[in-house]
């Protein structure tokens, strides 16, 4: 189909909830997007994150495409071997003891929440009812994961909002404290603020809260939809930090380009939700969780060194670029800060028909390749960005 035919042809049906780019996506390959004229594009946004191995990546099509032949859907009244599978590999490489699959982020954080609730009922009767975020976060768009968010302009014409959260500023210690009741039970965190503009919490804000959980059986929820999957160089982004968290939640990158959202319980919320209390129909499907193996399979320790190795090279490459004037993030989740002039939306138009796909978060310009990416196909984009800035 033709740009301008897909272009009214979703506009006439489609709800206008996105501001889109002049880009219609026909097929990908590798770290490549086809365009409706077949134009190709290095795609350093993966989908935000999520065709972390790469678009049809051998290993991970293969396992998809067996599954789809073999079962595709069944209920969560019975047992599937690759959700099962998937459980144990995610258990086993974070340490935590059991995993609730729903089908994003959002419900992964759902999930979470309603974890921390269910915690503070059961053993603080009355007293404990509250769940502090930060400002900047961002934990989705249903209305619960809305009221997590810590950002006003998202809680825009959407109240009332579920009770019970309270926000403290990122990285301020004081304001941490000043926030921190007898009735927080919980506090939810990104270890890097994405969508709040590529912001990495400090060593000492974290190793504060983790002091705070620590002594005060206050539950750790770690939001691990972006940061997670080995974006950062590491399996989860809080072992850079050595936090030990009671809940993670993950998607995007999780299935490698399939819908999935994970819950996974510490020792203390394993036996938290019991029959009845949660659920959800296509959570744990048999195809998406086969994707999900494959991305286990790929994921090796040596991988995610070439990850770290990979990120740190894009990180100093972008700081050599003119219009560029710091970098934040870790690994290949990076937000490039430009100059005073220069707009991130127009930036990301111009590369767009030069052939690059780069994305926004807040005012800065956002990476987040695919984890295979190579350094080639890296330099590649970058010149064509050069330009653009130039």
């Amino acid at each position: 189909m033709k740009f301008e035919a897909l272009k009214e042809l979703d506009s006439g049906y489609i709800a206008g909830t996105y501001s889109r780019y002049a880009l219609g996506v026909s097929k990908a390959e590798g770290h490549r997007l086809f365009d409706c004229g077949g134009r190709e594009l290095i795609d350093f946004s993966s989908g935000i994150g999520v065709a972390s191995v790469g678009y049809g990546n051998p290993i991970w099509a293969e396992a998809v495409k067996s599954q789809i032949d073999r079962l595709a859907h069944i209920s969560n009244y019975y047992y599937t071997e690759p959700m099962a599978r998937l459980a144990e590999g995610l258990c086993r490489r974070t340490g935590m003891k059991k995993v609730f699959f729903g089908n994003s982020g959002a419900e992964a954080n759902e999930g979470a929440i309603k974890t921390a609730r269910k915690y503070m009922s059961d053993n603080y009767p009355g007293r404990r009812d509250t769940i502090l975020t930060l400002t900047g976060s961002f934990h989705g768009r249903t209305i619960a994961t809305l009221a997590a968010t810590g950002q006003d302009s998202l809680h825009k014409n959407f109240g009332p909002f579920p009770e019970g959260f309270v926000y403290a500023e990122a990285n301020n210690i004081k304001d941490l404290r000043e926030k921190l009741t007898s009735r927080v039970g919980a506090i939810m965190l990104e270890c890097i603020q994405g969508e709040g503009g590529v912001i990495p919490l400090t060593k000492e804000f974290a190793d504060e809260i983790a002091a705070i959980c620590r002594e005060n059986d206050v539950l750790l929820l770690a939001d691990e939809i972006q940061t997670g999957m080995g974006r950062t160089g590491k399996f989860l982004c809080l072992e850079h930090y050595g936090l030990s968290p009671d809940v993670v939640t993950l998607a995007k990158g999780l299935a490698g380009g399939l819908p999935i959202g994970a819950v996974l319980f510490g020792e203390k919320t394993e036996k938290v939700l019991g029959a009845g209390d949660h659920g959800s129909t296509f959570g744990g499907n048999p195809v998406c969780c086969a994707g999900g193996c494959a991305v286990l399979e790929i994921l090796s320790e040596g991988f995610l060194a070439e990850v770290a190795q990979k990120g740190e090279y894009l990180k100093e490459k972008l700081l050599a670029l003119p219009g560029i004037t710091g970098v934040s993030g870790r690994g290949m989740m990076l937000g490039a800060e430009l100059k005073d002039g220069l707009v991130n939306t127009e930036i990301v138009a111009a590369c767009l028909k030069k052939g690059v796909v780069v994305i926004t978060a807040k005012h800065k310009l956002r990476f987040l390749p695919p984890l295979t990416m190579t350094t080639e196909e890296m330099d590649e984009g970058l010149a064509v960005l050069k330009s653009c800035l130039e």
